[in-house]
């Protein structure tokens, strides 16, 4: 109860500034959980898609595995679809390589899509802090410069540290989001770099499936 009643006297003392930061706080909680829930499912259907798909393209049942890529709404399906549509038309690896890198550009910015608010959210809170505790400054020494010469030590102490709230509240708030931030660009990362690995994959395997048509 001691540390639910200092932290409420806390948030208190911090003054309106406090309010903003809170929502700026609470608006990066719910992109990082957005975003981190929408990747790891990302990682994990791609994963899933690509070992059903996989057999089928080095088998050259090429429509079988293009049935079940219009089916699904994956990532790894999305860019695959570009490739598979080229197939039957592409005379050269390179056209093949085109209609993928295509395919990855569409869906590159929907797995970044939001993430970078949160450095900028974290940034905003940190601002907001800095402004609070500068507002609350202001009026200190405003209201100190009225007081009584023996009380103006003693008030003056106490309205800094009142006026630190923010500052303190703001970097608390901006540190989490930062470090969220670094994990869910790290997770993007991972889930791109897999994706351009199953597209060399995929025209390896298409490679050899023309090639093995060729010497029959």
């Amino acid at each position: 109860m001691d540390t639910y009643s200092a932290t409420v006297s806390f948030f208190q003392d911090g003054g309106i500034f406090m309010y903003p930061i809170l929502i700026v706080f609470a608006l990066g909680i719910a992109i990082a959980i957005e975003r981190y829930i929408y990747l790891t499912m990302a990682k994990t259907t791609n994963k899933m898609v690509w070992k059903q798909i996989m057999p089928m393209i080095k088998a050259g049942r090429f429509d079988q595995a293009n049935t079940i890529i219009n089916k699904s709404r994956s990532a790894i399906c999305k860019i695959l679809s570009y490739g598979m549509d080229r197939i039957k038309i592409a005379r050269r690896r390179d056209d093949l390589e085109t209609a993928l890198e295509e395919g990855l550009m569409e869906v590159i910015p929907r797995l970044e899509k939001r993430t970078h608010y949160l450095a900028t959210l974290a940034n905003i809170a940190t601002l907001l802090g800095l402004l609070g505790t500068i507002m609350g400054l202001i009026a200190a020494f405003t209201a100190v410069s009225n007081a009584d010469p023996a009380d103006k030590a003693s008030l003056l102490s106490s309205s800094i540290s009142v006026a630190m709230n923010t500052t303190a509240f703001g970097l608390m708030s901006a540190i989490p989001m930062l470090l969220v931030y670094t994990i869910l660009q790290t997770k993007t990362t991972e889930v791109v770099d897999s994706l351009e690995m199953a597209s060399v994959k995929f025209m390896n395997a298409v490679q050899e499936v023309k090639e093995r048509a060729d010497k029959k």
